[in-house]
């Protein structure tokens, strides 16, 4: 049986960082197929979903979502800064850019590509808004940087797809991973999708 996960994400999210390892890993353990969807959460998600941007949730939450980032990077084991300095960021250009890498170079690129932005804004403390920084991260992921510029036009409606289909589909946050049509809503769900994968 082929075995798919449909992994919608943004590389905003501190939660999609500290999963994206462990998704890859598990995935290749059970020999599943990743099918990397980035969305439009802040913009799109949110506003019919009822979820807010961080500056607007209440300070009880802000405080809160702090304790669990720590809990969760030490249990995971990634390095992770609880307030980068260039976050929040617009990443709907990195959004493309990794719709982009799976277009011309497959999975396994969008989802290194995927990695390395995510690692830029939550370790390297660099600013995915600046352009020069995301082509440097392009051309550090083993990609050619200006094929991939070009290919950005060729995914507006890709990302507009996969943010209606995750729309359609009741996503509500990020990270957001579907097997054999069951979610799996947040990192911390990683380990009912792996006995999911192990049952099929």
């Amino acid at each position: 049986m082929e075995k798919t996960v449909d992994y919608f994400m943004s590389p905003g999210s501190p939660w999609t960082f500290l999963g994206h390892g462990r998704l890859r890993e598990i995935c290749a353990l059970h020999n599943a197929t990743i099918r990397i969807k980035p969305i439009d959460v802040g913009a799109k998600v949110f506003p019919i979903s009822g979820g807010l941007p961080l500056p607007k949730r209440a300070p009880q939450r802000q405080a809160y979502r702090l304790v669990e980032l720590e809990r969760w990077r030490k249990l995971r084991g990634v390095a992770l800064n609880l307030k980068p300095k260039f976050f929040p960021a617009p990443v709907d250009d990195p959004c493309r850019l990794i719709i982009a890498a799976d277009q011309l170079h497959g999975q396994d690129a969008a989802m290194k590509l995927a990695g390395n932005l995510m690692q830029a804004m939550w370790v390297q403390e660099r600013d995915l808004a600046d352009t020069k920084t995301v082509r440097a991260i392009v051309h550090e992921s083993g990609l050619e940087v200006d094929p991939l510029y070009l290919q950005i036009p060729q995914t507006h409606q890709t990302f507009d797809a996969y943010t209606q289909e995750a729309i359609d589909r009741g996503v509500f946050g990020v990270p957001w991973y579907v097997f054999n049509d069951e979610p799996f809503w947040g990192q911390d769900r990683l380990e009912f999708l792996e006995r999911a994968l192990e049952a099929a």
